[in-house]
């Protein structure tokens, strides 16, 4: 047997998980803490009911949509560390959208649907700066992600507590809800909407589509694998390049809008909640490869939603889960480089 076949690249992931867990159960340990009860909390937490079964849905869908939008730049050989403020500006955008339009006669749905593509639009265009940056102003998109996620931040604490402040109030709670009807509707008693379902599957059909039957995908892919060589066979590769930066900018501002919208009804100040980061571990983990992003960001959400039970019955810090997702990419992507590297000295 090939040591390139797929039983073994499927070992060595296994063996990536397995380190993964032993590193945190060591971490576990350290802090005088029962691992198998720490873990069996973190379930229990996640899918004890119903309710629990949904919140991490909730939570599931804006990081499948991080996770998907990273992996266009990612084709493109693009780290955009900005998504966090993209979400961010895709809920701000969404916010202004239905401000405006709230007291106006035109049908709630309508208002819903525009307030939507508000939130595309937002975090498309705050990621196309980024790439103006990157792609004519040779500004590591690494920086000018970063620069541009605190700028974000800045301005939805600004608007809370400035031009959109509750009257007569200042409060972190964030701005004022908006009316029913212009929620997406949710299931009975739960916060859950099907709707936020629908969009989060169809975004992940169609940028599986994109970047595996296309040759816009496929050009994509060439300008990530060699930039220079893709130019001279004639691939404009700066239009591609800020293509996949207002590509995934949009998806991620559309996590923005979802939030406004479905589970929020407002503008908070943590609107984006860290997924923008979590879904570039996503990405890293699955390997860049589409089909995977629906499982592993599942995974995630409900290591992010079951930890909040560790504080709760056995005093620890709900972080633990972000040192089992970071040690998970970590040693997945070191088992990989030894399986590449043991495969060229074969």
């Amino acid at each position: 047997m090939k040591r390139e076949s797929r039983w073994y690249t499927f070992g060595m992931q296994v063996l990536a998980v397995i380190l993964a867990l032993v590193f945190t159960t060591v971490v576990l340990l350290m802090a005088k803490a029962q691992p198998i009860e720490a873990y069996k909390n973190i379930l229990r937490g996640s899918f004890d009911s119903i309710g629990s079964i949904t919140n991490v849905i909730v939570a599931w869908i804006p990081l499948l949509l991080a996770s998907i939008g990273a992996l266009v730049t990612f084709s493109a050989g693009l780290w955009n560390i900005g998504i966090e403020g993209q979400i961010t500006m895709g809920a701000i955008a969404t916010t202004f959208a239905l401000r405006i339009l709230q007291n106006s006669e035109i049908p709630p749905a309508i208002i819903i649907i525009i307030g939507v593509l508000a939130g595309f639009a937002g975090g498309s265009l705050w990621a196309a700066i980024v790439g103006a940056l990157k792609t004519y102003g040779g500004v590591n998109e690494i920086f000018g992600g970063l620069g541009m996620n605190f700028v974000a931040t800045a301005m939805t604490i600004w608007l809370i507590f400035g031009p959109w402040k509750r009257p007569g109030i200042g409060s972190m709670s964030g701005t004022e809800p908006f009316k029913e009807e212009l929620w997406l509707p949710t299931i009975a008693d739960l916060r859950l909407s099907w709707w936020s379902v629908i969009v989060g599957i169809l975004a992940l059909v169609i940028v599986y589509f994109m970047l595996s039957n296309t040759y816009f995908g496929l050009k994509l892919k060439a300008v990530g694998k060699n930039r220079k060589a893709a130019s001279i066979l004639g691939i404009p590769t700066a239009k591609y390049m800020m293509a996949a930066f207002m590509i995934c900018g949009g998806i991620a501002g559309l996590a923005g809008g979802l939030q406004v919208l479905a589970v929020h009804h407002r503008l908070i100040p943590s609107i984006s909640s860290g997924y923008g980061y979590l879904g570039l571990m996503v990405g890293m983990l699955i390997n860049y490869q589409v089909i995977w992003a629906a499982p592993v960001a599942f995974f995630f959400a409900a290591l992010n939603f079951g930890s909040i039970q560790l504080p709760i019955v056995m005093k620890l810090d709900s972080s633990l889960s972000g040192v089992l997702q970071g040690a998970l990419v970590l040693f997945v992507l070191m088992m990989d480089g030894i399986r590449k590297r043991l495969t060229k000295k074969a």
